[in-house]
């Protein structure tokens, strides 16, 4: 719980205060200084400290706003504790527009919690996770789809761990994906430090989705009500929650290599064995057709109509019955709400 200054090298906020900074965390190969955009509102309040960060992947752009708004759009003159914002984690990346570091083409999201005597990847983590991450008492790291596919918003955390449980609940995505993450991922390390945090996946890469921008906002907030550092705000409930284990979750892949007609979309409910794409040859001489295993919900498809084999097609995840019949019906509330 934050009582007072929230202190970083090289500066301080003091309680009712903010600050905006460009802090420091590498050199180009000029010699210049490779800084990462931070907003740190520390409200007048004590509450917890949580850090929210975005575009750890550079092309992925639909959580840079959320986290521009909550820090430049929002009234934090009620807010109870501190909120520590990363717009842009990647910044050599998001420069270039690509998912990873240009410096040798090294992922970010698999260098933390980072080493300062290890590589350039592994010293940009730990110059960002001592700073802003490790003082913190929860986290949400937004992340897209990467480029030519697509995702429905959804939460990703351990949901064995109670803390990690109560942040993803909270958030309020109808989808909870339930994985530890990969060893050195800013999720898995961050939570292994001592603040819980959740990923937060919508959308594709290289474009804003205000629709889901929106909806991760309410998430935002959410989160903010549950941890009462918005004390007396509603917690956002989606109607309905599935949370989905290893064993109910599968990528379909391309079984031959061609030209991709999709004929589900992210976010649609599929029946057991319900073509879900075609793919054919340039001439549509051959065909191959990929149907769904079971009934499930389509986290993630493919965007880019072209394939090799092995290629994913999309993400599919398992729903009970009783989930189903909750999507149905909402699908059926808005095909008749669009006809009056």
């Amino acid at each position: 719980m934050t009582a007072g200054a929230f202190t970083y090298s090289g500066g301080k906020v003091d309680p009712g205060e903010s600050s905006t900074i460009r802090y420091r965390i590498s050199e180009t190969y000029l010699g210049d200084p490779v800084r990462i955009p931070v907003s740190i509102v520390n409200g007048e309040k004590p509450g917890p400290t949580l850090f929210m960060t975005a575009a750890a992947h550079g092309d992925e752009l639909n959580g840079i706003e959320v986290v521009r708004e909550v820090a430049l759009d929002w009234d934090h003159s009620n807010l109870h504790g501190t909120l520590i914002l990363l717009p842009v984690l990647n910044v050599p990346a998001f420069l270039a527009q690509q998912r990873y570091l240009p410096i040798y083409d090294r992922d970010l999201n698999r260098s933390f919690p980072g080493d300062q005597w290890s590589t350039s990847a592994k010293r940009m983590a730990h110059t960002i996770f001592t700073n802003f991450i490790e003082p913190a008492d929860l986290g949400i790291d937004f992340h897209t789809s990467t480029r030519g596919r697509t995702n429905m918003l959804h939460a990703r955390g351990d949901m064995a761990r109670e803390d990690v449980f109560r942040l993803a609940h909270a958030f309020g995505s109808h989808v909870i994906i339930d994985t530890e993450g990969s060893e050195g991922t800013l999720r898995r390390e961050a939570t292994a430090s001592g603040a819980p945090t959740i990923t937060v996946e919508m959308g594709e890469a290289h474009r804003f989705q205000r629709g889901l921008i929106d909806r991760a906002l309410e998430g935002v907030a959410s989160v903010l009500a549950e941890f009462e550092m918005w004390p007396g705000e509603p917690v956002h409930w989606p109607g309905w929650r599935t949370i989905i284990t290893a064993e109910k979750k599968t990528w379909l892949r391309a079984e031959s290599g061609g030209i991709v007609e999709m004929h589900a979309e992210r976010g649609d409910l599929v029946e057991g064995g319900e073509t879900i794409a075609t793919i054919t040859n340039p001439f549509k001489t051959e065909r191959t057709t990929i149907e769904s295993p079971w009934t499930g919900l389509l986290v993630g498809v493919l965007e880019n109509p072209v394939v090799y084999p092995g290629n994913p097609l999309c993400h599919l995840v398992e729903v009970d019955e009783a989930t189903q019949a909750v999507i149905e019906q909402e699908v059926a509330d808005t095909h008749t709400a669009g006809e009056e």
